[in-house]
């Protein structure tokens, strides 16, 4: 491995410039020929679920109102001023007569007049899903069309639903993601030039983590066409990870470099050097990254199953810069990397802090251990109170924006299972126009389910009006199914123009064939983006069940926020259980391989996990306990395992490859001193860098998950970072004395001193 490495230092030094110029040339082909990663990700968490969850049972039912892979908005109007006239009525008709004539929309549902007629609103479903490249401009069209819409004094006209909403968030989240990246790179900088103190080395340092970035993002966008799934959550995590990680990969080489040039070595052997000791770290390290993000395409959640492959090509592009592109300006650089420090030759005087922490360690390692593992157990204990909080997406959009304003207005006049429903969903053998009172007998039965639903419209109540079974019958018998009614009455109708619109609305809850009904429900728990909710979704599952039964129907499901955010909490919880060990063991097997060793693997695997679990429970602690919160997003304890046990293993790699690389020469606690001498402040260094990046995303992260997820990860690796790598690992080394090793020669080699002194 060491004359690989070498190999490659060389190449990179020798050819420095071709490899500089062929990185930038390929960034720019990227960046011409691919589209953007937020252009394509989807931020429904729902899509995700696999095919045998309730929820996307839910949504093959619901096809018949929105067909799979389409999408839907909600046009609303109305007015402060009294009720709306037939005028106003009727420009709201040619409003949407304009809307169904754009490129993309398939169909415009007139959904009625509210019951204080203060306001109307039609469904528009459109060929696209929400988070689709062409969404945006098919919300700014129908947008077009309200604005030079004459409405009439008074009346207001919004756009909003999940087509609208989801744009709106999304080109707010864009904002907000700009923002991270820019602060993101400004902390980055000022921590390099506060630990390096030179004015070029920490531009070089970052620079390959920012091309790279730059680079990945199309790269990811253009697998997607293979099948990768692209969430809301894989740009953010993308930034922060590359940025994070890549630094530190540059801060190993860096310090490194400068520690053999003090030691007298020309530059560009410096940087040689540096790669050959260095490069087999940062490989193994980013090998551990990608190798556990790889085992989520074993994940049944489709978010966690297309977040590990995005991720690892990116991880994947960052190594290859490290031991390229980076080791090049290295070399480009030279002397002047360091400038204005002057770098004296045997310039090794020992730092005197981190000499203090290695004394406590080497003299009093089993109370260090101890006192280690019993802080970390009581952080640990937080985890009890862990709660999921589903997010299975959202239908609201960002204050101040448009959407905002059409939910708004949908709520002042609407009931409240129209304006945010959870939808049941039946599906009878025949045409239910045969037969309605089954259908009147349904509703009826799910409103008398109090514990489950607080209120049910449907058929027989559509926005708060009661119809009988007999003025149904007769509308259909006269008028034939609302679905397949024209915008306007025909001439002969045997109806009102006002009976006839309140009619043809109530396509929204029976399929064309009429064999599909829906019902729009709140339900009795609360809120659906509530944890009370999502906790009672198996109930008001067996609820229509038993409606289902009771009926006739032949199918049946429950489709919305809360189900959706219990399937997809469910799911992952699932992942989590079935993943976990086999990202433990292929960590193990790496550490093997690096250690050359099947002890260390093991207390370091077991450390990592420890840290994890400490974090976790202090995540609970800041996010739920201390602010009396429901809950906390449901990806977190999946990705902070995934991030912290790959990511932690970074410094595990380095702290112990310079331990062993010292113990060949020297006694084993000699060799811990010099190792923790100089790789402590790498580590602590990369360890701050990488959870301020995180930290960053906690304060100015897009959606409430990034932030919550930032910060956990933050956390964590600060653990990591002060504790287990600065205290319990060592101790541990120290303990253990040539069993670290076992069964390598080096184990073999004799007890150079006693396992310990004192504590």
């Amino acid at each position: 491995m060491l004359a690989l490495m070498h190999g490659i230092g060389t190449f990179a030094v020798r050819f420095r410039y071709a490899v500089v110029a062929l990185w930038i040339a390929a960034a720019a082909v990227c960046i011409a020929m691919f589209p953007s990663l937020t252009s394509v990700a989807n931020p429904d968490n729902s899509s995700f679920l696999p095919s045998d969850t309730g929820t996307s049972q839910a949504l093959r039912l619901a096809a018949p109102f929105v067909p799979p892979g389409q999408s839907s908005a909600t046009l609303v109007g109305a007015t402060s001023q009294g009720t709306l006239d037939a005028s106003d009525q009727s420009a709201f008709r040619e409003l949407q007569a304009k809307v169904a004539g754009l490129p993309h929309v398939t169909s415009v549902s007139d959904q009625g007049l509210s019951t204080d007629g203060r306001a109307q609103r039609a469904l528009v479903v459109v060929d696209v899903a929400a988070g689709s490249p062409e969404a945006g401009g098919i919300v700014d069209d129908i947008r077009g069309e309200i604005h030079s819409s004459d409405p009439g004094p008074g009346v207001t006209e919004h756009l909003t639903g999940q087509l609208a909403a989801t744009v709106d968030n999304q080109r707010e989240q864009a904002d907000a993601q700009r923002l991270t990246e820019i602060l993101s790179n400004v902390v980055i900088l000022v921590m390099l030039y506060i630990i390096l103190r030179s004015a070029l080395a920490p531009l070089v340092t970052l620079a390959p983590a920012a091309l790279v970035l730059t680079m990945a993002s199309p790269v990811i966008a253009e697998a997607s066409e293979a099948g990768i799934d692209i969430s809301s959550v894989t740009h953010p995590m993308l930034t922060v990870l590359l940025l994070g990680a890549g630094t530190d990969y540059g801060l190993f080489l860096v310090l490194r470099m400068r520690e053999e040039m003090e030691k007298g070595a020309a530059p560009r052997d410096a940087v040689v050097r540096a790669v050959e000791r260095v490069g087999e770290s940062i490989t193994f390290s980013a090998g551990t990254v990608i190798g556990a993000l790889l085992c989520l395409m074993l994940a049944s959640f489709g978010l966690y199953a297309g977040l590990g492959p995005a991720l690892a090509i990116g991880v994947a592009l960052m190594l290859l810069a490290a031991l390229t592109l980076l080791p090049a300006l290295l070399a480009i650089s030279g002397r002047v990397l360091f400038w204005p420090r002057k770098l004296r030759e045997h310039e090794h005087d020992p730092d005197t802090g981190w000499m203090r922490v290695v004394d406590h360690v080497l003299t009093r390692p089993k109370t260090t251990l101890v006192v280690g593992v019993l802080v970390f157990l009581a952080l640990a204990t937080g985890v009890f109170s862990y709660q999921s909080d589903g997010f299975g997406g959202t239908t609201n959009g960002p204050s101040g924006s448009d959407s905002a304003a059409g939910q708004q207005q949908l709520s002042e006049h609407y009931p409240p299972a129209v304006v945010s429903p959870t939808s049941v969903l039946l599906e009878y053998p025949d045409s239910i126009w045969t037969d309605l009172a089954t259908v009147q007998d349904a509703e009826n039965r799910l409103a008398s389910e109090k514990s489950e639903f607080a209120s049910v419209n449907g058929l027989f109540n559509p926005n708060g009006k009661a119809l009988s079974v007999q003025q149904l019958s007769t509308l259909y018998s006269e008028l034939g199914p609302p679905g397949k009614l024209p915008a306007t009455p025909p001439a002969g109708t045997p109806v009102s123009p006002d009976q006839y619109a309140a009619y043809r609305a109530l396509s929204q809850f029976v399929s064309g064939d009429g064999r599909t009904v829906q019902f729009y429900t709140t339900l009795t728990a609360g809120s659906p983006e509530s944890t009370a909710a999502i906790d009672a979704v198996p109930g008001v599952r067996d609820a229509v069940t038993g409606v289902q039964k009771a009926t006739g129907a032949s199918e049946s499901g429950v489709n919305g926020l809360a189900p959706a955010s219990y399937d997809v909490s469910t799911v992952s919880d699932d992942d989590l259980e079935e993943i976990v060990p086999i990202v433990l063991v292929l960590i193990a097997v790496l550490l093997a391989l690096v250690m050359r060793s099947l002890i260390a693997p093991l207390y370091l695997v077991v450390s990592v996990a420890l840290s994890y679990f400490a974090a976790l429970g202090l995540a609970v602690i800041v996010y739920i306990v201390i602010p009396g919160a429901s809950g906390i997003d449901f990806v977190l304890p999946f990705l902070m395992f995934v991030f912290l046990m790959a990511l932690g293993e970074d410094y595990n790699i380095l702290v112990m490859s310079r331990i062993r690389e010292e113990a060949h020469r020297m006694p084993l606690r000699r060799a811990v001193a010099l190792a923790m001498h100089a790789t402590g402040t790498t580590v602590t260094s990369a360890g701050l860098i990488l959870a301020a990046t995180f930290g960053v995303s906690a304060l100015t992260g897009a959606t409430e998950e990034i932030k919550q997820l930032g910060g956990s990860i933050a956390m964590g690796i600060l653990l990591d970072t002060f504790l287990v790598r600065v205290l319990l690992v060592p101790a541990t080394v120290i303990l253990l004395g040539r069993w670290n090793w076992w069964p390598s020669a080096l184990s073999r080699r004799g007890r150079t001193e006693p396992a310990e002194t004192a504590g």
